[in-house]
Parts: structure tokens; C-alpha cells; sequence
């Protein structure tokens, strides 16, 4: 086996407003493996301010996994190929690095790709993975003024999308409104979601989401920090929006922590981003404990670039109960973005 590391610069094509400030650049790592000649890849998705592996000592963790890597044995890395999945208890070891892990899941499946003679870009057989269906995906509206807003959702409408997600919480709250209000008016039918990203304490949460409750809304992601659950609890009990959990799942590795969370809350639904979650088995795991419980998912990208893009919108088409909008609106975002693997027609994510 050989394994080894690269590192990389995203350049934005426009500012983008987040609710950890505005982004001009992202970083990214990938790692590449060799095994019997054929060759693996797979980005980590490292998103400042919100991975929970963004740390000081993440180039030290890139040298240490590559080495881990490289002690293996061809005959083990095939048989974990065959498995399509990596040996979990070599993965709990790495559970604080989830950007690690899910890059070598990446890894392990275009290797298994090319062992059976293809390029390394089909990572399942599913007709998206061949091309022969898209995703529906939502719109993304990036924080800003509400002129901008405005035009943000008359482009994404024109652009084919019946669904769009706009980030509240950073404007004035009324501003936010006029913008919801002028979108529900495009449209009747159209899917309107909305992300807080934690900015409301429980109790304006819950006067808010009152007053939101006019625009129809398909759900509100993250109203209250992860740090107040009783916030959230009421959030979720008060029937007023659906509520859908996304930066509360972050850090939360043990299987009890994972029930205890779902348990307490009671969410409507979750939001899955493998990169912050520590990859695909990570984020089954999510998905079979919502299940159980009647919560519903949707799945997100990180603004990872088209290799790590590729690899989540691969997985989640093989997801038998995914439904609805998925957020993969992402893929061009960037000047210097690394080949496309895939694009976005009306409103759909499709493979090239």
C-alpha cells in the first residue's frame, strides 16, 4: 500500500455569506492511495469554523492516517473493497477526524472502481451514479442584502429550481420576511426552506418561527444553538414549523449520545453532511437511528469540490427512502474548482 496527502486552495467566484462570517477562499485536502498498482482518491471536506477536526494539528493527523495507510496490506485493503466499506473498528479509532474518514471511504470505492475497469468517478449502480437521473435539489439563497435576496431567487427560479433555502437570522428580522414574502409570491407551489444556523435563544425562536408559519415553510433548520437542547425540544414540540437538526449532530460519535439526542429533541428531521459526520457508515448510522423513529432526512454537501460532491451525491442515490430536495447546489462555486464530475440542470443534479 502507499498513501499520501495534497493540499489545495478553493477560490470563491463571489464572496459567500455564511453564519461564520463570508468565505473568499476554502481549504481542501485530498488523499491518494495505491494498492496493486491501481490507484485511490478522496477529498476532506474540512469546513473552517464548523468541523469539529478543524485543529491546529490537522496536517500531523493527514501524515499519521497516510501512515496507517500505508502498514496495511494490499489483501486487506482489497477485502475491505469488497466489503465497500472500511473495518469499523479501525474506523472508531479516527472517529474525532471525520473528514479523514469519509476522504479514505472516498478512497476505498474509486480504487474498487478501477480494479473492475472503470475511471474512479462511479462509486455505485444506481441510475444517477450512470447518468440517467438527477437529484432534485434546493437553491441556496447566500446572505446578503434583500435586493440581493430578491435577485438570488428570481435567478434560482429561472434556473429551473422548485425548491430554495435561505439562511435567516443575520438580517433584520423583518427584511428576512419581506424576502420570504416575495418568494412565497413567485409561487404558490414553490418548497421554501429556511436555516438559522442557531442564531435564536429558545424563547425568540419560538416567536419567530409563529410569525414564519405564514410563509408555509417546509421546515426550519437549526433555530437554537446544539448547546440548547430545551430550546430546540420546544421548537420541535410546538407544531408551529417542521424542525430539522444540522449542527446538533456535529461531534456526536457514541451510539447512546446519538439516541439520547434524537430522543430528547424529537426533531421532524435531520440533516446528514458526511464530511462533518465522519463519512458514510457514520451517516447510515444517523439515518437507521432517525428511521426507527419516524424522523425524516435530507442530505447536504459542505462545499466540498466536485470529488467530494460527487462521492456524497453518489451515496446518497443509493439511499431506498430519500426523498425530497437534497442540498447539492454547490458544484460551482469555485474559479478553480478540480474537474466536473457533475452539473445541475432545472433544479436536478446530474452525473456528466
Amino acid at each position: 500500500m502507499k498513501a499520501s496527502h495534497w493540499s489545495y486552495s478553493y477560490t470563491l467566484k463571489t464572496p459567500a455569506g455564511t453564519s461564520r462570517g463570508v468565505l473568499t477562499a476554502k481549504p481542501a485536502h485530498f488523499i491518494d492511495v495505491e494498492s496493486q498498482g491501481v490507484r485511490g482518491h478522496g477529498e476532506c471536506g474540512l469546513l473552517p469554523g464548523l468541523s469539529v477536526d478543524d485543529r491546529p494539528d490537522y496536517s500531523e493527523k493527514l501524515d499519521q492516517i497516510c501512515g496507517e495507510l500505508r502498514s496495511l496490506s494490499d489483501a486487506t485493503w482489497a477485502d475491505w473493497a469488497r466489503q465497500r466499506r472500511l473495518d469499523p473498528e479501525w474506523a472508531a479509532t479516527w472517529v474525532e477526524w471525520p473528514s479523514l474518514v469519509f476522504a479514505v471511504e472516498q478512497a476505498l470505492l474509486t480504487w474498487a472502481d478501477r480494479v473492475r475497469g472503470g475511471d474512479g468517478n462511479r462509486l455505485a449502480d444506481t441510475a444517477f451514479a450512470r447518468g440517467e437521473a438527477g437529484i432534485p435539489i434546493n437553491g441556496l439563497l447566500w446572505m446578503g442584502s434583500s435586493c440581493y435576496l430578491h435577485d438570488q431567487s428570481e435567478a434560482r427560479l429561472t434556473e429551473g429550481f422548485r425548491c430554495l433555502k435561505m439562511k435567516v437570522g443575520a438580517l433584520d428580522f423583518a427584511a428576512e420576511c419581506d424576502v420570504l414574502r416575495h418568494n412565497r409570491s413567485l409561487d404558490s407551489g414553490l418548497e421554501l426552506r429556511v436555516d438559522a444556523n442557531g442564531a435564536w435563544s429558545g424563547a425568540i425562536a419560538l416567536e419567530r418561527m409563529e410569525v414564519l408559519r405564514a410563509f408555509a415553510l417546509h421546515s426550519i433548520e437549526q433555530p437554537c444553538l446544539p448547546s440548547d437542547r430545551a430550546g430546540l425540544r420546544a421548537a420541535a414540540a410546538s407544531g408551529t414549523l417542521p424542525v430539522a437538526l444540522d449542527e446538533s449532530l456535529i461531534g456526536v460519535h457514541r451510539e447512546a449520545d446519538r439516541d439520547s439526542l434524537l430522543d430528547e429533541i424529537q426533531p421532524q428531521f435531520i440533516v446528514l453532511k458526511p464530511s462533518l459526520l465522519g463519512g458514510i457508515a457514520s451517516s447510515e448510522d444517523w439515518i437507521s437511528r432517525a428511521r426507527r423513529r419516524g424522523i425524516s432526512y435530507w442530505i447536504t454537501s459542505a462545499l466540498e469540490g466536485s470529488v467530494g460532491l460527487s462521492a456524497i451525491a453518489q451515496w446518497a442515490s443509493t439511499l431506498p427512502d430519500l426523498e425530497g430536495y437534497q442540498g447539492f447546489g454547490t458544484g460551482s462555486l469555485y474559479t478553480n474548482n478540480l474537474p466536473a464530475r457533475t452539473e445541475v440542470r432545472q433544479g436536478q443534479l446530474w452525473m456528466k
